[in-house]
């Protein structure tokens, strides 16, 4: 196979895309449809709790035109890491999507359903079996831990979804995936170059961030060659760069030169940036290295307690000036007032203005602003205590007495009224490990769906 073309829509399903740039990607007729659906960055409540942080309406919108447009056209559809973080619950709520839209607009297809979610009492026997490996620099897992979560996923590589690519199926939505390998596995398949699919499919994941000006809500088109691959933002508004390509390369990694993924690694030392066009960029020699043993990243999380927080701003200089010394002084209120209680929690307060982003981390210390935000956090083992702590912390701190102070009417503005917020369940990542493997299918069962009855036009 000479080319092969790959057409991303968005950086994630449901953050959009123009439907002028989507209907331009149609028209280079592309080889396949992908999108990547997920990710860990919004944190660990949508693995634990089972929810997806993105909108259900706006993943039907991106999803109806992806659906209508492949099946019509005959282009596979590939969606990875359904519902944000791949686990049952999610893949099961972007499956109803799914057939809601063909429902709506009469499509009739083949769909491959493939899950990722780990079973708990297989997890605790692969542990003691020692085929968990310590993923750097965390800790070993335990059996404990395993137990204490309520979702663990494995991070799929390409082979699951070469397999449901075999089976002829038009669709393929999958459970947690490898970023890059939805967009790489038709290539794979078709016995194109493993690492620079692999590259492709991890430019493409973010749509058109890549370009400049970059956006995630914009489409990409990829062009795979034997020896090569061509980037193409498909507005006319954006461009791809030599070095908004090789800056977007950079992203989300520990080294520059190596991206380690399921089964093996990227060795980007040899990979070359050209500009091919006035828009588009040509990219060449990076490789895939295999590894001796095959391995899965596992995701996981637990739940650690409940939440509540309260938002204030100040402008008082002299409050401001000893914002550390209050802090410290409510601190210890808190603390005092319910020791008799015996009971356990987390108090937090987040300056912004202050260290607010940075925290420990934040150079310049000596920063005065002229004012600041300040988020109150309480968790704790259950609501009501959370509750109780934060606004406990957030009436101390309103009237807390320092040195030269004016007005004693308050020290806080609150933008809300209530000023406290029950946010809820609190979840923590606790699994973040690898697993050994013989068969890279082994845990990603492959489900075969005929969906709707309908003559597709």
């Amino acid at each position: 196979m000479q080319e092969l073309k790959v057409l991303s829509p968005t950086a994630i399903l449901g953050y959009g895309f123009p439907v002028d740039s989507f209907l331009a990607g149609l028209e280079r007729n592309p080889d396949v449809i992908a999108v990547d659906g997920g990710s860990t960055d919004p944190g660990p409540y949508y693995l634990g709790s089972g929810n997806s942080f993105t909108d259900r309406t706006a993943v039907k919108r991106d999803l109806e035109l992806m659906l209508q447009a492949g099946v019509k056209r005959k282009i596979p559809v590939i969606v990875g890491t359904a519902g944000g973080s791949g686990a049952e619950s999610h893949l099961n709520w972007c499956l109803d999507i799914v057939k809601e839209i063909a429902a709506e607009r009469e499509l009739s297809f083949s769909m491959a359903v493939i899950h990722a979610q780990i079973d708990t009492d297989y997890l605790v026997a692969q542990v003691k079996a020692g085929r968990v490996k310590v993923l750097e620099p965390g800790k070993p897992l335990t059996v404990e831990e395993v137990k204490l979560s309520t979702n663990v996923v494995g991070q799929m590589g390409l082979e699951p979804i070469v397999k449901a690519l075999d089976m002829g199926v038009d669709v393929i939505i999958t459970g947690r995936a490898y970023d890059p390998t939805v967009f790489a596995a038709l290539a794979v398949k078709n016995g194109l170059d493993k690492g620079l699919a692999l590259h492709m499919g991890k430019i493409l994941e973010c749509a058109s961030i890549a370009a400049t000006p970059g956006s995630g809500s914009d489409c990409m088109l990829g062009y795979l060659r034997p020896d090569h691959f061509l980037l193409e933002p498909l507005n006319p508004s954006r461009k791809c760069t030599t070095t908004s390509v090789a800056a977007h390369t950079l992203y989300e990694k520990t080294n520059p030169y190596i991206l380690p993924g399921p089964g093996g690694h990227l060795d980007l030392q040899a990979t070359k940036f050209e500009q091919y066009s006035e828009n588009m960029v040509k990219v060449s020699g990076s490789k895939y290295v295999p590894a001796e043993q095959y391995t899965i990243k596992l995701e996981g999380a637990k739940l650690i307690g409940y939440r509540t927080v309260s938002i204030a701003g100040a402008r008082d200089p002299i409050f401001i000036g000893q914002i550390e010394h209050i802090i410290a002084g409510v601190r210890e209120r808190v603390a005092d007032n319910f020791r008799s209680l015996n009971v356990k929690y987390h108090l937090f307060f987040h300056v912004y203005g202050k260290g607010g982003v940075m925290g420990e981390l934040e150079p310049e210390t000596e920063l005065n602003p002229l004012e600041i935000g300040i988020v109150i956090e309480a968790v704790a083992d259950n609501q009501e205590l959370a509750n109780t702590i934060c606004s406990f912390a957030r009436s101390t701190m309103l009237h807390y007495g320092y040195p030269n102070r004016i007005a004693t009417a308050g020290n806080l503005a609150f933008p809300y009224s209530p000023s406290d917020f029950k946010a809820g369940a609190v979840y923590q990542f606790n699994v973040h490990h690898l697993i050994e493997v013989e068969d890279p299918c082994e845990l990603f069962k492959i489900e075969i769906v005929s969906v709707g009855g309908y003559t597709n036009a």
